[in-house]
């Protein structure tokens, strides 16, 4: 009798079954983990699994993403069991995303952003305009130490690469002699550091990149039995935002690589959009902004990036790609 039972629940089990693939981080599995409260609190009747997924990215910690393939270290692995069918979605921070997917997958429902903003954590609360001459502050993000060269031609870079938790160690680890270090202000929040942040950095300061503070959910583009399943997730103010942020860097042909960030808002029924290109010493800094409906995010994102090309980031990016930064 109860075997009967068991097997009639069987296919309905089935049906509602989702497996998410992520990361095995702290804040990787902090956002599978919201991302599959927040499915059951719609939809009770789902069966939901964390798969965990090593990325090469994890793996390789002592050389910065520039110089080993970038942002698609930490997703590639985890995209190969969605094309596969090994998992039915996958969660990863949008930042970390590729500005081409592999074909048949797609960025499905966007949820609410976080702070996109970037923050100073510093030894003594130190805010960034009171550290000390040659100051070390610790990234491996040439987004960030282009900008923070800019404004400080006097800090030291020191590479820094880790998890959120491991890097706020090394921050304390006085071997590391580090001064501050700079992380996404989610990612800090989401792990619940929050009472470590020093300084929030002003956009004027430290544009953020294209997508940082929003989740991703990749789908399979044929799978509308998930897709269906996940609309309750989509927030479309954040969709829009990242729509026209992801489609700056694409024109770009935007990778860590590249110096290249990005920061869309939405006011109203209009998207205002702001871009930015770099050298790595930050000496040659290329910004503007653009606005629009932002039913056109994706033009838009698209004409600023035809802008900043046209006042020169284009002699910026084929240098930084001939010398393979």
């Amino acid at each position: 009798m109860f075997g009967d039972q068991l097997f009639g629940l069987r296919p309905l089990i089935m049906r509602n079954l989702l497996r998410i693939g992520t990361r095995k981080s702290a804040l990787a599995l902090w956002q599978a983990h919201w991302v599959q409260a927040e499915l059951l609190k719609s939809d009770p009747s789902l069966v939901i699994q964390l798969v965990t997924i090593t990325t090469r990215g994890d793996k390789i910690l002592d050389v910065p993403l520039a110089g080993v393939g970038g942002k698609g270290l930490f997703v590639k692995e985890i995209e190969e069991a969605l094309l596969q069918g090994q998992i039915d979605l996958a969660v990863h921070s949008m930042k970390d995303m590729p500005a081409e997917l592999p074909q048949g997958l797609c960025i499905g429902p966007v949820p609410p952003r976080e702070n996109p903003a970037d923050v100073l954590i510093a030894k003594h609360d130190t805010p960034f305009a009171r550290l000390a001459l040659s100051a070390r502050i610790g990234t491996s993000s040439l987004r960030r130490a282009a900008q923070l060269r800019c404004a400080r031609p006097d800090i030291e870079i020191r590479p820094l690469r880790g998890n959120v938790d491991t890097r706020v160690r090394k921050l304390d680890d006085p071997a590391e002699e580090l001064d501050a270090i700079v992380l996404a202000a989610a990612g800090v929040r989401r792990l619940e550091l929050a009472h470590r942040i020093t300084e929030q950095l002003e956009d004027r300061l430290m544009l953020p990149a294209a997508g940082q503070g929003a989740l991703c959910i990749e789908i399979r583009q044929d799978d509308h039995g998930v897709a269906e399943k996940l609309t309750v997730l989509n927030h479309a103010p954040t969709r829009l935002a990242v729509l026209g942020e992801r489609s700056f860097l694409h024109r770009l042909g935007g990778s860590c690589q590249v110096p290249i960030a990005a920061l869309g808002t939405i006011d109203g029924d209009r998207l205002n959009l702001q871009g930015l290109v770099a050298d790595i010493d930050g000496r040659t800094v290329y910004r503007d902004r653009h606005s629009g409906p932002a039913q056109a995010a994706e033009g838009i994102g698209r004409e600023l990036a035809e802008r900043l090309l046209g006042q020169g980031a284009a002699e910026v990016l084929e240098k930084l790609v001939a010398y393979g930064k």
